[in-house]
C-alpha cells in the first residue's frame, strides 16, 4: 500500500510540475498590455503554487499540516482556473489555446479535493 501511495505521490508531483511549467510558458505568450501583465502575474503566481504546495503536503509532518497544505494547493489550484477565465473573457488568450491546461487544472483540482477528502475521513 505504502509502494502505491509513493506511485501517486510521484505522479501528481510530476503532473503539478508540469502543470506549472506550462502555465509559465503560457504567461510568457500573453501580450505585452499593462492587463495583460497584471493577470499574467496572479495566474503566474497561483498556477506555479499548486505544484509547491502539493510537494510541501507530500512532506507534512502530520495528517492535519498534510490536508492544511493540500488545502492551499486546492485555493491556488482554483485561482488558476478563474485568472485563465479572467484572460479569456478580456480576449487576452483564446479559450481553445487553454483548453487542454484549464482541463488539467480542473482534474488535479478534483484530485487534490479527493485527496482532502480522504485524509479527512482518515482522519481520528
Amino acid at each position: 500500500m505504502n509502494a502505491e501511495r509513493e506511485a501517486r505521490n510521484s505522479e501528481l508531483k510530476e503532473r503539478t510540475f508540469g502543470f506549472g511549467l506550462r502555465i509559465v510558458r503560457l504567461v510568457q505568450s500573453l501580450p505585452k498590455v499593462g492587463s495583460a501583465d497584471i493577470l499574467g502575474r496572479q495566474l503566474l503566481r497561483s498556477g506555479t503554487s499548486v505544484g509547491a504546495n502539493y510537494r510541501a503536503g507530500t512532506r507534512a509532518r502530520s495528517r492535519a499540516d498534510f490536508i492544511a497544505k493540500l488545502g492551499i494547493a486546492e485555493e491556488e489550484c482554483d485561482e488558476t482556473i478563474y485568472w485563465m477565465d479572467m484572460l479569456i473573457e478580456l480576449k487576452l488568450i483564446s479559450a481553445h489555446r487553454t483548453r487542454e491546461l484549464r482541463s488539467e487544472a480542473e482534474q488535479l483540482l478534483a484530485i487534490i479535493v479527493s485527496s482532502i477528502k480522504t485524509a479527512r475521513r482518515n482522519e481520528g
